[in-house]
């Protein structure tokens, strides 16, 4: 069991504590946010410190450290604050919900898998990822870092997805597909392709790539 603190004071950091109350051998103690977005002293409960000063109150010899953010900008916050936290010397745990079925054992650091996920055998999921519920990661596939399943995602066998990537609410990637850095497929985005270009906009069915940049909007 390890004591922990996450990052965040909204809607989904109170899903992360829900989770590992009620799903983990782990203890949340505290929650961390900048300073800026501190509103509360407490939220369920439990103390919010600054992020800025969090490892003078939870030192990372005694405590670990959680931060399931959202997607946006394209999971560059949520990297941003992953590499934060190991610039301060925590350690992190990985969230795997009980009722998903996993058969793997290569999952990073800092990944928040919840229930209903069917993660198939010989597959690599990086550091720092997030796969909403119900989703279907075929066997051999190799997941790079920051990437973002919302819910009921197929990806085939042997696909390999780089980092940063976002996959919307239905999506379907043919086998043995290549997902450039980057790349968003929109909700119920059929991708037949073999390959797509990095920081790419894939959406329809079948998929095609859009005359806009992931870079260029704002999830």
């Amino acid at each position: 069991m390890a004591k922990v603190v996450v990052f965040g004071n909204t809607l989904t950091a109170e899903l992360a504590l829900y989770y590992l109350q009620t799903d983990s051998p782990h203890e949340v103690v505290a929650f961390t946010v900048e300073a800026e977005f501190i509103e509360e002293a407490t939220f369920h409960g439990l103390p919010v410190v600054p992020f800025e000063t969090v490892e003078k109150v939870y030192p990372p010899s005694e405590y670990h450290f959680f931060a399931p953010l959202t997607e946006k900008n394209m999971n560059q916050v949520r990297a941003r604050v992953f590499q934060q936290g190991l610039d301060k010397g925590y350690s992190y745990i990985s969230y795997i919900s009980s009722r998903a079925t996993v058969l793997t054992d290569k999952i990073g650091k800092n990944c928040f898998i919840l229930e209903d996920n069917t993660i198939q055998p010989y597959v690599t999921i990086g550091d720092d990822c997030v796969l909403w519920s119900g989703n279907h990661i075929g066997h051999h596939g190799t997941i790079g870092n920051h990437v973002f399943f919302t819910s009921h995602v197929v990806l085939s066998g042997r696909c390999i997805v780089g980092d940063y990537c976002f996959f919307g609410v239905n999506a379907t990637i043919r086998d043995k597909s290549t997902i450039g850095e980057g790349t968003l497929v929109a909700m119920g985005a059929n991708v037949t392709r073999q390959k797509t270009d990095p920081w790419s906009i894939w959406k329809g069915n079948p998929a095609e790539k859009s005359t806009i940049s992931s870079k260029d909007i704002k999830i």
